[in-house]
């Protein structure tokens, strides 16, 4: 076995190990949903409130928002929407500023919370909450800035979390051969994403999110397979000039990313801001993806080891294996 060939296996069979951890269910790839608080002052000390909690099933987190303040609450309406339970009240908080906002039970699961806090003056409030970190002082305003580095943080989270596509980076980096080439392989894949992901996200586009997953999947089941032809001797287009294939995949990815930022929202009067750097986040986490792809592989390099021929070719058929039953399964979701 060649190092070369030896290098690409060990690369993608420590990558694979860890992803298929985090892959144990293929509703995984996608399950850093958070909770969603929004807080609209209709009138002075008058809020519409809105309380968005991710579903598992039939199953909601146990999550409540909690003031430290004077507040009082109407009944609240519930409406589930399949993939999360949406309550909406109105809220009477003469001083909400300066109060301590808890979100009860986040200390006990994986998921984050956003909120955001509307004023009739025209200023707002972008927060993050995380289980180690469920409570925070609502400021008297919030700036641009606090915005950007919410939605940094979590565009670099969604992409180092959605393991459907860093599985599919993952085999654009083994298909690909050459500096040059992976270069414009993933600005190819980078420019397509940015461009559906503004366009959903601006309302420009709207296409179905079952089948935009589901193509996802298949996505990956393709390169899985076009690896295999290329090591039987047989380059298929994907070998050929896998720039193409990841600007025309890319373009898929990019509508599974608009899905994810739905679900979170964007903040009114900072949407192209809260979107640049949701974006941004994106592409950060996954440089940060390829740069440890490329590290591990420039230490294995170093490597001797004998192995059998077969061993090779156990990497496109894992990545293959996981991402066709990811598809069986989104498929049955329709």
């Amino acid at each position: 076995m060649s190092n070369a060939r030896f290098a690409r296996f060990l690369l993608a069979l420590n990558l694979l190990g860890l992803l298929t951890l985090l892959s144990m269910s293929a509703t995984f790839a996608h399950e850093v949903r958070p909770a969603y608080l929004q807080l609209h002052e209709e009138r002075p000390g008058e809020f519409a409130v809105l309380w968005k909690v991710p579903m598992q099933g039939d199953m909601r987190l146990a999550l409540e928002p909690q003031f430290s303040g004077d507040t009082e609450a109407s009944t609240a309406v519930t409406k589930d929407v399949g993939a999360a339970e949406i309550r909406t009240w109105t809220l009477r908080a003469p001083a909400l500023r300066g109060q301590t906002l808890t979100i009860g039970g986040l200390e006990a699961t994986m998921t984050d919370a956003l909120v955001r806090v509307e004023y009739l003056d025209g200023t707002s409030w972008t927060g993050r909450f995380t289980p180690r970190a469920p409570a925070a002082v609502i400021p008297s305003s919030k700036t641009a800035p606090g915005v950007a580095g919410v939605y940094l943080s979590l565009g670099i989270e969604h992409i180092l979390f959605g393991v459907d596509h860093l599985l599919f980076v993952l085999a654009l980096l083994i298909i690909t051969r050459g500096s040059w080439l992976l270069v414009k392989t993933i600005t190819a894949f980078t420019i397509a994403h940015s461009i559906t992901l503004a366009l959903a996200t601006l309302g420009f586009v709207h296409v179905p999110q079952a089948p935009v997953e589901a193509t996802i999947a298949l996505s990956i089941v393709f390169v899985a397979a076009e690896i295999v032809r290329r090591d039987q001797g047989k380059e298929g287009i994907a070998a050929r000039a896998p720039w193409v294939v990841a600007f025309c995949f890319g373009l898929l990815h990019g509508l599974g990313f608009a899905g994810a930022l739905s679900e979170i929202g964007l903040p009114e009067g900072h949407i192209p801001l809260a979107l640049f750097f949701f974006n941004l986040g994106v592409e950060a986490g996954q440089l940060i993806f390829v740069g440890a792809v490329l590290s591990i592989l420039a230490i294995v390099r170093r490597t001797h080891l004998a192995l059998p021929a077969w061993v090779a070719r156990v990497p496109a058929y894992a990545i293959g294996t996981l991402a066709m039953f990811w598809t069986i399964q989104r498929v049955a979701m329709f």
